[in-house]
């Protein structure tokens, strides 16, 4: 957070374990600003305003995916194929590690206990991945930059997993703040990040996050993640 600091003003950098809890640091303004998923965004967003700060780039794309993942020994080759099986959800919130899974499962007219012999909260993408790897469950629903990441520098997750479906791109896991935060605060704030790319500091945050820039957010890309919590947001 040291480009932040440029700001002039003291960085405290605080971390919750599930996404609801980080949503409630916002609402209640205890942070000003926050790093959520998307599904946490469309619901601060939907609850109590919770306004685009800025979204990252990765790869050219201010999108990710939901991808479904499995064993490599697993013979599954469709969502459908895994039927009866143990599954790992990331978070309640999460769009890609949950909302989207059970929005597909929905199109098969279907809720998850139906189609799952077992489901498990993680908490966390990576928890998910390693569950998936060490064969502890037949399936998850997965951040598509957190896979590619992990996969990428840890060979063992590549070997041991196998993506079998992914969905249409959605707005990626953005920068948020309380719609009521100080409008000069919000906007030093906002430029701040939109200007990480220019500066050598900048820079080395950026690829700590492994992500190339940060570009100010467009609500439309956001309009499929409305329409799957409206979907499937009160099944469970």
């Amino acid at each position: 957070l040291r480009w932040i600091s440029s700001t002039g003003r003291p960085v405290e950098l605080i971390q919750r374990s599930t996404y609801a809890e980080t949503n409630e640091l916002v609402r209640t303004r205890q942070v000003d600003l926050a790093f959520v998923c998307t599904g946490a965004y469309v619901r601060g967003e939907r609850e109590f305003g919770m306004e685009l700060l800025a979204v990252p780039e990765v790869d050219g794309q201010p999108t990710y995916r939901s991808y479904v993942i499995v064993p490599a020994g697993n013979p599954a080759h469709t969502l459908e194929d895994l039927r009866g099986s143990v599954f790992a959800f990331t978070d309640p919130l999460s769009l890609s590690g949950y909302l989207v899974p059970l929005y597909a499962i929905s199109t098969l007219g279907e809720s998850p206990d139906e189609f799952f012999s077992r489901t498990l909260f993680t908490y966390s993408h990576e928890n998910s991945i390693r569950a998936v790897a060490e064969g502890w469950v037949d399936g998850a629903g997965v951040d598509s930059l957190v896979y590619k990441a992990m996969t990428a520098t840890e060979p063992f997750y590549a070997e041991q997993t196998r993506l079998i479906w992914r969905s249409e791109p959605y707005g990626a896991p953005p920068v948020v703040v309380h719609p009521d935060l100080d409008p000069a605060l919000k906007e030093q704030l906002r430029e701040a990040l939109l200007a990480m790319e220019g500066s050598e500091t900048g820079r080395e945050a950026l690829a700590a996050l492994g992500v190339d820039r940060f570009v100010p957010g467009k609500e439309a890309w956001y309009d499929s993640a409305r329409v799957v919590l409206e979907t499937v947001g009160g099944l469970r």
